[in-house]
């Protein structure tokens, strides 16, 4: 009978390689990265562009100028004012940019896809990470990812404006009721914003959180499985909401500037 003492099994295995996978392993980081380097890109150059953000016919505002709050937006444009000062290192949404990067950079799957993809906290699962020490997210910066809950909040009051936005773009120029392919566009990125929010890990907390028995909260239970089952797609919605984003921008930056018109269903 063998027998092994307890030192012997203290501790990691001796192994010299990074890791013993051979599959392509490194792709999905890759592509994380790449995909989130281009969408910053695009966004950043949109948001200081500062023009071809708003249709006037049709009261098209695109959701990276929104709320428009610049002295410099179209008057038409600002449904809630203008107060900040009209400078072109200062995007004319500035009120709300930061909170909705802060939402999206503490979000729990951003975190693990930057995570992985740039600093290569692990690049990926039984990959070791370069990193000679792991603190966590227990100091500064990494310990405002705690925050996230709060930024939570404010991304829903953004949600509610774009919300208005695209109720408003029903309204013509002429102030007549109208639909166009840029209203079912501005819907669908909605609809998708809102399903992502609704995922959100602290939206399910604070659903279905500080609570012994469901039983006794069958209104709250009803609501929490349903941001369960959105909260299982949470990924695909982080994405599919970078998507709609860039999508709904670039067509109402198009429409705008002119390269093509906007095809009308009604008025």
């Amino acid at each position: 009978m063998r027998t092994t003492s307890p030192e012997a099994g203290a501790g990691r295995a001796a192994i010299a390689a990074r890791t013993l996978r051979t599959d392509r392993w490194w792709i999905p980081p890759l592509t994380t990265a790449v995909g989130l380097i281009a969408w910053i890109t695009y966004a950043t150059v949109r948001v200081f562009m500062q023009k071809d953000y708003f249709v006037a016919d049709y009261h098209y505002l695109t959701p990276f100028y929104s709320p428009c709050i610049s002295n410099g937006c179209v008057p038409e444009s600002a449904h809630f004012g203008t107060f900040l000062p009209d400078v072109w290192w200062l995007p004319y949404a500035a009120l709300t940019l930061p909170f909705l990067l802060l939402f999206r950079m503490t979000c729990y799957y951003y975190r693990k896809a930057y995570y992985r993809a740039f600093w290569f906290s692990p690049p990926a699962c039984a990959v070791a990470e370069p990193h000679a020490k792991y603190t966590g997210e227990t100091r500064f910066p990494l310990i405002g990812q705690n925050l996230h809950r709060y930024f939570f909040y404010a991304a829903v009051l953004i949600s509610l404006i774009n919300t208005y936005d695209a109720i408003k773009a029903f309204e013509t120029g002429d102030g007549e009721f109208g639909i166009g392919l840029g209203n079912l566009v501005l819907l669908v990125n909605v609809v998708a914003l809102w399903a992502y929010t609704a995922s959100c890990h602290s939206c399910r907390s604070i659903i279905g959180g500080r609570l012994n028995h469901f039983s006794q909260h069958p209104v709250r239970y009803k609501l929490w499985g349903w941001v369960t089952r959105l909260n299982g797609k949470h990924m695909q919605l982080a994405w599919l909401t970078l998507g709609t984003l860039a999508l709904t921008d670039f067509y109402i930056m198009a429409v705008s500037a002119g390269w093509f018109s906007d095809p009308r269903i009604i008025n």
